[in-house]
């Protein structure tokens, strides 16, 4: 018996694809949405094999809150090495509802929490697009519904909308 064999666990039947699809993913590490936010890359923006990034608030450390500065650090250097490395070309940043990092760690009331996740997102894709100019970033919310669902907003729609509301008279 070949000694690697014995210590054996687990084989997946997933096969290993050696083509990188050159985009990648940030997003809350909260379990209760990782399958949601696979299904939604997988099915709805068609990237399979997309490389993950997977933190407590997502892309919140990128919207330049002091405290998180470590972790916008580190993960600052992650998205480097990968634009470098794996030749990224498109970014996608998701939050999602309620998300404990925010009531928590920002200790944002959940009256302004949705706002607050939007604005940082547009924030962190701006302060993303500044030092990767030729990437696409596009930007999500994932919210949750009564039926156990799980709907992904588009922000580009939203930021349109806001943008189109601060422009009328009286504002």
């Amino acid at each position: 018996m070949n000694i690697r064999e014995e210590f054996i666990v687990y084989e997946s039947p997933v096969r290993f694809h050696e083509n990188r699809i050159r985009a990648a993913a940030v997003y809350c590490s909260d379990g209760r949405f990782g399958e949601h936010v696979d299904d939604f890359l997988h099915n709805a923006l068609k990237l399979p094999r997309y490389d993950r990034l997977a933190v407590p608030g997502g892309a919140a450390c990128l919207a330049g809150h002091l405290f998180a500065y470590r972790e916008e650090w580190g993960l600052v250097e992650q998205l480097h090495f990968l634009i470098r490395t794996h030749a990224l070309e498109r970014l996608v940043l998701i939050a999602h509802q309620d998300c404990a990092f925010y009531a928590e760690q920002m200790r944002v009331s959940s009256l302004p929490l949705e706002t607050r996740q939007r604005e940082d997102l547009q924030t962190a894709a701006e302060r993303i697009r500044s030092f990767a100019p030729g990437l696409l970033v596009d930007v999500f919310f994932a919210r949750k519904h009564l039926d156990s669902t799980i709907r992904f907003e588009s922000l580009a729609e939203w930021l349109l909308n806001e943008a189109s509301h601060s422009t009328r008279p009286g504002r």
